[in-house]
């Protein structure tokens, strides 16, 4: 199966058709991000059949040049956000790579669906779309990955991510669930986690590749 036949039904839906609306008014009247033609990008460059990780995100990144339809990965040319940086540190107490990539494209082509609940928002405030009605596409996108897919890792950082457990059936998936990597948060619990090993151990356990974390 394909991105394309497991969400045609919602996307021809009156719901999704008036939250299109609504999003290119606001693309039309505001600056919004990221770029218009990088909202699906995390669905693009993640096939439905070929995902092995999903990492939940919240919404984009709202300051210029930094989002770009990945979840906690921003452009090359800006530097990387607090969050990204301390995912960069756990990865260095994890496995010992040194990354230095702040676009986690190479991650999406290796599986790793980098998936925000809210696809867009409004330049420079932060959660400013949530209200518009992403979240029941993304619950979706969620919700088909683990009725129709398995031994997916679903990973939840964060209050917000870990709400998102009752879409996805745990006797199929492993969840891993921490606190969110955010300089408020990243002390209690986030370092010291490890879960890129955990990750690449399951997989490997499951007889798939693991991934190739460095970039």
């Amino acid at each position: 199966m394909n991105w394309e036949e497991v969400l045609q039904p919602i996307k021809e839906s009156n719901r999704f058709k008036e939250l299109w609306d609504k999003v290119e008014k606001e693309y039309r009247e505001k600056e919004c991000f990221p770029p218009k033609n990088q909202i699906f990008r995390a669905l693009e460059l993640t096939p439905f059949s070929e995902v092995k990780v999903v990492i939940l995100g919240q919404d984009p990144y709202h300051n210029d040049g930094q989002a770009n339809g990945l979840c906690f990965s921003v452009s090359e040319q800006v530097p990387a956000p607090p969050s990204l940086k301390n995912i960069f540190k756990e990865l260095k107490e994890d496995l010992g790579i040194d990354r230095i990539k702040n676009d986690l494209e190479d991650w999406a082509h290796q599986g790793v669906l980098l998936l925000n609940a809210t696809l867009t928002v409004v330049a420079h405030q932060a959660n400013s779309h949530k209200s518009l009605g992403w979240e029941f596409f993304t619950d979706e996108i969620i919700k088909q990955l683990s009725d129709k897919r398995e031994n997916l890792i679903f990973v939840l950082w964060g209050g917000f991510a870990q709400k998102k457990i009752k879409l996805i059936d745990s006797t199929k998936h492993l969840v891993i669930k921490n606190v969110h990597p955010s300089p408020l948060s990243v002390y209690r619990g986030f370092y010291g986690s490890k879960p890129f090993s955990q990750i690449n151990h399951y997989l490997e356990e499951k007889k798939l590749t693991p991934i190739h974390w460095e970039g």
